[in-house]
């Protein structure tokens, strides 16, 4: 039975060259390096949530919806002087996000380093995944 992959490689163009393929077996993912590129995702996902909660608050400013709610609950409260802002002023949601972040990158970072353990562990059973590398 022929692997997708080979299947694409024969129904591709041949090149003048000698198209060798080296299939290899992933059998061992290393802790750290794992633990390592999770934490550097959890990082980088937790600016962009930085980064999107701060735009995303700007342009609700910026268009009126919090005037529009404040209206809305000031008329159900029966309460003229309620501003939703005082509740989701821009540095306590930025605070709650920033706490979401953190929370995030430690979850992330643990997550990578138990994906690793595990599929480590599932190695000896399944053997690992076998992957093709061509060389053209």
């Amino acid at each position: 039975m022929t692997s997708i992959a080979e299947k694409l490689q024969s129904k591709a163009p041949r090149r003048s060259g000698s198209g060798k393929q080296v299939r290899l077996r992933l059998v061992h993912i290393d802790f750290w390096s794992a633990m390592k590129v999770s934490a550097i995702l959890g990082l980088v996902l937790g600016i962009v949530q930085l980064v999107v909660t701060f735009v995303m608050w700007t342009l609700l400013q910026v268009v009126g919806l919090f005037g529009k709610i404040d209206e809305v609950l000031q008329d159900i409260l029966s309460q003229p002087e309620f501003a939703i802002t005082s509740i989701l002023s821009l540095p306590q949601v930025m605070m709650f996000t920033l706490l979401v972040a953190v929370l995030n990158f430690v979850v992330i970072t643990v997550l990578g380093a138990v994906i690793a353990v595990l599929y480590n562990l599932s190695v000896r059973v399944t053997g690992g995944l076998q992957v093709g590398f061509a060389n053209q």
